[in-house]
């Protein structure tokens, strides 16, 4: 027994124990942050009972309202765009082309620049007065315009496509990964039936990828739920509060209007929004896994 003991230290040194002080530092600050939402703290937390007020106020401000329109539409466009992009550069490459190696780099180089750096360089893209605006217009095209950067009603947009952009080929290395996972079976079976590549991808080869368009949508969605970074680079939230995401309400309660309980109080909010798209996929994956069990 104590050989044993000894024989598996490295692994629970290695593993379990920061596992462990991992799960009991994100656990021990949601319940803080639970509580605190329903406390009357401001500027620091103090004790005290105020029972769902502070979530009340926060739902009723025109921040989080805009947040929370902004967060579909974001959610939405991103997710779907990231999808659809990365599956066509999959399918792409999966023809085995030539320079495969370099253009699956180029794909996956921007995963490695941080949200801030991306939201910087797009928001000099896009911004008319310096970026594609201003080089298209001195090229001669002087009509041209691209300026739904301080568009109040496409800005969100801008935020989709440099989302986009940072995380297609994520999306594109899961489903290449997927379809050189297929069974060669099932192809060798469509080509004898005269499938064509077109009806082969469609009633063959996409119905395969349904487990990991399945986990990529949930990756995307999470990260569209808790994205800070990129917009603050970006909009900053802009113009005026049009780009706000729920993560920039949380902020802008605790740090710059002081109001620590309800910057908890949205925080837990975004936790629920979360939980809402994770628990149900950790459904899905646990009858998956008893399915593939019982057979």
């Amino acid at each position: 027994m104590v050989g044993y003991g000894v024989r598996h230290l490295p692994e629970f040194l290695t593993i379990w124990v920061p596992l462990l002080l991992s799960a009991g530092h994100l656990i021990s600050f949601a319940l803080w942050t639970i509580w605190v939402s329903f406390t009357p703290s401001t500027l620091v937390p103090v004790s005290g009972w105020v029972g769902t007020r502070n979530y009340t106020a926060v739902m009723a401000t025109r921040n989080w309202q805009i947040a929370f329109d902004n967060l579909l539409v974001f959610g939405g466009g991103f997710v779907l765009l990231s999808l659809l992009t990365g599956l066509v550069l999959a399918i792409l490459l999966d023809q085995r082309i030539r320079g495969e190696n370099v253009l699956r780099s180029i794909f996956l180089y921007p995963m490695a620049v941080s949200f801030v750096v991306t939201g910087t360089v797009w928001s000099w893209l896009l911004n008319p007065g310096i970026g594609i605006q201003k080089l298209v217009n001195g090229l001669g095209w002087t009509s041209f315009r691209f300026d739904w950067l301080i568009d109040r009603d496409l800005a969100i947009w801008t935020v989709v496509i440099a989302a986009v952009w940072q995380s297609s080929g994520f999306a594109m290395a899961l489903f290449l990964a997927g379809l050189r996972s297929v069974d060669t079976d099932l192809i060798k079976a469509a080509q004898i039936d005269g499938a064509g590549p077109v009806r082969m991808y469609r009633r063959v080869i996409l119905p395969a990828l349904w487990p990991i368009t399945v986990t990529v949508v949930v990756i995307q969605l999470q990260f569209a739920i808790t994205t800070f970074d990129l917009v603050r680079a970006l909009t900053g939230g802009g113009p005026g509060i049009a780009t706000l995401l729920p993560a920039l309400v949380v902020y802008d309660f605790m740090f710059q209007r002081g109001l620590l309980a309800r910057g908890a109080a949205a925080a837990v909010l975004m936790l629920l929004i979360l939980l809402a798209v994770l628990l149900p996929y950790a459904a899905w994956q646990y009858f998956q896994r008893k399915q593939a069990g019982d057979a």
